[in-house]
């Protein structure tokens, strides 16, 4: 009778000590796999693999060959390919011999009949009759043949489905999948500290950026914008008293001001770090664009006159070209270079308003929001688009970290999480700010970009773990609407945001790592 282990007796007693059994010799320790098989009678490797195991070693085709046509629970898939890889062998080893008509009989009478493809079977015939490449040019060197073999078995193991063999290292893969089913579910996981294996993992929220840890009262007027470099060493804020500024991180966590930059006439409404951190662009309405330095605080290069009117601007990811996006439909979508040259641009009359856009970390996606409801993902080297309609007006966007996904505000007091692959017919959506009259800003972020914050009109901080639509956490502080929000990317545990109470506020753990 089965033995099953287990509270729930799930686990078949002869598998799991067949995967332990393989885990030993994987991990380098054979005498205890040894010592293990012979106490419990159980054998890492199968009647049926040791079998194919022998003919291989000595040499048996024929034999090896009859017992894979007689092996049960194999798809015609499998054992084609199992016997195509045997084959190959039995081809390279008289090839190598000079056994030429025998070669060629392989070839044309077992090989070719085998449903591997037509492509498989030529491949073999011009990559094999070339020795040199295959390190075959020894004659009839036992070593040389010997580790052709090992490798035929080792292809074979993989080929072939349990319980003939085991997946490569399967104790290890169940273990990291019972730990990632932990994390799964673990709403507030954001350490990057190892899970133990002594104790179910759960996180209580004390590495979670639920308590202000810091004030920056610098901007003397209300602050729309804050993101963070993508080294995590810096913040950027941009306000209405028309100003910017530069902050640094420290190594203890707290900020501290590293540059104002001032040449802007009218409120500063974004702003946008070059992937390599040295740039920083900065833009308003009916405003210039500026190209600032990051290291020294100076401005770089002015486009664009007093009427232009930007409204976002996202970097190339070699820092030396952006695109910019307007709210007037005759200057659309502009692409330039860091010394001021126009490069391509989108527009016309009957495109919309640009409210927001992005590209991709590959470069190769422009992903725009407009006015009249539409995101558009733009294939920037084909000129392929996709368009995606919302229902209600939208205000933002922002990338995941991992470039798979991005997020889009719409005033109906909605997030909607979309993929940038175009697989998901209908949005992740998350509830529970509040937007009906700005442009709030949101943004992905944690460890995994596993969390989205916003912020929101009644002054306070919104944080949902993606997997759900309700928020995790509401972080009160701000004493009016919070603008915008931004989470370092290198610090799982900093946030930052924005508000019209003239404030940022910087978020960390409660309670500090040990």
């Amino acid at each position: 009778m089965e033995t099953n282990l287990g509270s729930k007796q799930l686990i078949k007693k002869h598998e799991f000590l067949r995967v332990i059994i393989q885990c030993l010799y994987s991990l380098g320790y054979g005498k205890s796999a040894v010592c293990l098989e012979s106490e419990s009678g159980i054998a890492y490797k199968s009647v049926e693999f040791e079998t194919l195991e022998s003919h291989i070693r000595y040499a048996n085709w024929d034999a090896c060959i009859d017992t894979l046509n007689t092996l049960n629970g194999l798809s015609s898939d499998t054992r084609a390919s199992a016997l195509f890889l045997v084959l190959k062998q039995l081809f390279v080893e008289n090839l190598n011999r000079g056994e030429d008509s025998i070669t060629l009989e392989i070839l044309q009478k077992r090989i070719s009949g085998l449903e591997v493809g037509r492509e498989t079977v030529h491949n073999l015939a011009f990559g094999l009759l070339a020795l040199k490449e295959l390190g075959l040019d020894k004659g009839d060197d036992p070593d040389v043949v010997d580790k052709f073999r090992k490798d035929l078995l080792m292809e074979l193991e993989k080929a072939l489905p349990p319980p003939i063999t085991l997946p490569d290292r399967r104790l290890e893969y169940l273990v990291e999948m019972a730990l990632w089913s932990q994390i799964d579910k673990c709403v507030f996981h954001n350490s990057v500290d190892g899970i133990s294996l002594y104790e179910d993992h759960h996180c209580d929220g004390s590495q979670f950026p639920i308590k202000t840890i810091q004030i920056l009262t610098n901007h003397i007027n209300e602050v729309c914008y804050v993101q963070f470099s993508n080294n995590g060493s810096y913040l950027a804020s941009s306000s209405s008293d028309k100003t910017a500024i530069i902050w640094k991180v420290l190594d203890d966590g707290k900020l501290t001001q590293r540059h104002v930059l001032r040449s802007h006439q009218k409120p500063v409404s974004f702003v946008a770090w070059s992937p390599d951190d040295t740039m920083l662009l900065t833009c308003g309405n009916i405003e210039v664009l500026n190209l600032w330095d990051v290291e020294t605080g100076t401005c770089k290069h002015t486009y664009g006159d007093a009427g232009f009117i930007i409204s976002s601007c996202a970097w190339f990811p070699d820092s030396k070209r952006f695109v910019c996006g307007s709210s007037d439909p005759e200057k659309g979508i502009y692409m330039w270079d860091c010394e001021g040259n126009e490069i391509r641009s989108w527009k016309g009359m009957r495109m919309p308003k640009v409210l927001d856009l992005a590209i991709t970390a590959d470069g190769e996606k422009l992903i725009s929001i407009f006015s009249d409801r539409d995101i558009r993902i733009l294939n920037v080297g084909t000129s392929a688009e996709r368009v995606i309609s919302e229902a209600h007006p939208l205000t933002s966007l922002s990338l995941s970290g991992d470039g798979k996904f991005f997020i889009v505000n719409l005033n109906s007091q909605e997030i909607h999480m979309w993929d940038i692959a175009g697989k998901w017919l209908s949005p992740l959506k998350f509830k529970g700010h509040r937007q009906d009259k700005y442009g709030i800003r949101s943004c992905f972020g944690g460890l995994d970009s596993t969390f989205i914050a916003s912020g929101s009109e009644d002054s306070k901080v919104y944080i949902w773990n993606r997997r759900g639509s309700k928020p995790i956490e509401i972080l009160c502080g701000h004493s009016m609407t919070v603008n915008c929000v931004s989470w370092n990317p290198k610090r799982p545990q900093m946030l930052a945001s924005a508000s019209d109470d003239q404030t940022i506020r910087i978020w960390g753990p409660n309670v500090q790592s040990r």
